[in-house]
């Protein structure tokens, strides 16, 4: 029986053990608190979810389409769903499972090292702690989210992103979803940036938001803090030796969060039972998860992340109006298809079309300047950084 060894009890960790367990593999979960109750929002478009997850008992609140202002109001005919934090940590049951407190300090590919000195060993060791660095260089996300009782009688609406306001210099977008159980979520995003809009700006942003007219009730006292790196210091696949020493990193920290949106929840899910499987038969999953294609498709999105980067908050509400001016599957392509070559590239050259003559002219300036500088970039040595708290939509 294969026995692996996963470090991080988040949801792509819990995922892939649970996975691993249904598959008929032995495992160890290593985490600071592995049984922690989650309380991140999480988000996800329905169609994205995998077959095998009991989604009537994970989505707390589903819409049949999702809401963008870009600064004019778009619905867009994709399910879109926010998720029970206690329902998808019950559902990835890891019951078989053996389950270790206690924090990492050396993760070597068939052994751990715990910072009280414990030596774990495995077959196969998996890190999924998430994407952690402190590397300045790398683009952020950063958002603040209050919560607000939900307005009765009223259909429940995910408004994915609202440019309306965004400003030119730092600009930012407000995220409101129902979380179902009487409240909403409204958070003021930043994309991306490097570095981020500071978190005490999205706020004062996000109060704003909150007190204009037709806003819904005063919000609850606990807020969401969100604030994490939009990809690995280096390429998922591509891992120096002397860093990785063969583990296969899983989840965020191992490329599945898409660079240019931050998204990862569903992307882990998705790939979690195939690699489980690949896993327990001892076969390769880097192998399995990083194809040619796959691969090829990651690079694009890194361009896609520097492009929004050099636009202001004109220019990113003219892109995504573009971008949601596409078809349902085309976007979905782009989103979600980690693999799909061809609808990703797709995907960029119908937005390429429909931009603006000046906003044409910008994006090719900020494509080429990103193929000029597609630099492998490798971390220096040291321990993970403070672990944030993850993104409501992107969790690791």
């Amino acid at each position: 029986m294969t026995r692996l060894l996963i470090v991080g009890a988040g949801p792509a960790g819990r995922a892939l053990a649970h996975r691993v367990l249904v598959h008929g593999g032995d495992v160890i979960l290593v985490d600071p608190d592995p049984h922690r109750p989650w309380t991140a929002t999480f988000g996800a478009f329905a169609d994205d979810l995998p077959a095998w997850l009991a989604v009537d008992r994970v989505i707390a609140c589903a819409a049949p389409e999702f809401v963008v202002y870009t600064p004019t109001r778009r619905a867009v005919p994709r399910p879109y769903a926010t998720l029970s934090a206690t329902g998808l940590q019950r559902e990835l049951d890891i019951s078989g499972a053996e389950t270790v407190a206690g924090h990492v300090t050396r993760v070597d590919a068939r052994a751990v090292i715990l910072e009280d000195g414990r030596r774990l060993t495995a077959d196969r060791v998996v890190d999924a702690r998430g994407a952690w660095t402190d590397d300045p260089r790398i683009p952020r996300q950063t958002a603040y989210g209050t919560f607000h009782p939900t307005p009765e009688g009223r259909d429940p609406e995910m408004v994915l992103m609202d440019w309306r306001g965004a400003g030119v210099v730092a600009p930012s977008f407000s995220y409101r979803v129902d979380l179902g159980d009487g409240r909403t979520l409204v958070e003021e995003t930043c994309l991306a940036g490097a570095p981020p809009v500071p978190l005490e700006v999205l706020a004062a942003r996000n109060t704003d938001r909150a007190e204009s007219p037709g806003a819904a009730d005063s919000a609850e006292p606990s807020a969401e803090r969100v604030d994490f790196p939009l990809h690995p210091a280096q390429l998922p696949w591509h891992v120096p030796a002397a860093d990785d020493r063969g583990v296969l990193r899983f989840g965020a920290g191992g490329g599945l969060m898409h660079p240019a949106t931050g998204y990862s929840i569903a992307g882990s899910l998705a790939a979690a039972d195939e690699v489980a499987a690949t896993i327990v038969r001892g076969d390769d999953p880097a192998a399995l998860l990083w194809t040619t294609r796959a691969r090829l498709v990651y690079r694009l999105r890194l361009i896609g992340l520097a492009v929004l980067l050099g636009f202001d908050g004109p220019g990113l509400a003219e892109f995504f109006d573009a971008f949601f001016r596409l078809t349902v599957r085309t976007q979905r392509a782009y989103l979600g298809g980690r693999d799909d070559l061809r609808g990703t590239t797709t995907a960029m050259w119908a937005v390429f079309r429909r931009l603006p003559a000046k906003q044409k002219a910008r994006l090719v300036t900020l494509t080429g300047r990103a193929l000029g500088r597609m630099v492998v970039r490798t971390p220096g040595p040291g321990r993970p950084g403070p672990r944030r708290s993850p993104s409501p939509r992107r969790a690791p």
